[in-house]
């Protein structure tokens, strides 16, 4: 699959900025039960242990924490709707994105600033204050210039690659939730 150009990328800014800042959508649960290993959601429950249950966020660790265990405040991983149609170009290559929650909400951090609460479903989240960068993994699925994109000056200021959060009251979530700031 081609990659878009920082050309195209940037001409989609003014739609992603249009995404809802208060009464958002959670648009796809994906599931990360091993490495590289994707499942779409129809229904999800996050917990503060697991963050979201069958996920391997609480085995898989970080480079953040002394001991190398799973950093708590990395639990969920969100991602803008607008933002990954765009890098991934069809719905069958969202999930590759490696977060997950994708939801129509402004993730901006001046919308969300840290410790901002949000509730999906019967669950409560808190936006948390840990970047969210683009990796090499996300690199290699959506190209280079994908990942200048969600991580030049207007991509930082925006969290077009998306936010940290950890589940503060466990609930059942499904896509077509609203997502609402508390």
């Amino acid at each position: 699959m081609d990659h878009l150009t920082t050309e195209q990328l940037e001409a989609g800014l003014d739609h992603i900025r249009q995404a809802p800042t208060d009464d958002g959508r959670l648009d796809l649960i994906v599931q990360r039960p091993a490495d590289d290993e994707r499942v779409v959601l129809e229904v999800g429950e996050l917990n503060p242990v697991e963050g979201l249950a069958g996920d391997n966020w609480s085995v898989r660790g970080s480079r953040r924490t002394d001991d190398g265990s799973s950093h708590p405040d990395m639990q969920l991983n969100i991602m803008n709707t607008r933002v990954l149609e765009l890098v991934a170009q069809n719905q069958g290559r969202m999930s590759l994105a490696g977060d997950q929650l994708i939801v129509d909400l402004d993730l901006s951090a001046a919308n969300l600033p840290a410790w901002t609460k949000l509730s999906i479903g019967g669950a409560v989240i808190e936006i948390t204050d840990q970047p969210h960068a683009g990796c090499g993994k996300f690199t290699r699925r959506f190209g280079l210039e994908a990942h200048r994109f969600v991580n030049n000056e207007i991509g930082k200021e925006l969290r077009l690659r998306g936010a940290n959060a950890r589940v503060l009251v466990p609930g059942t979530i499904r896509p077509g939730d609203v997502i609402r700031k508390l």
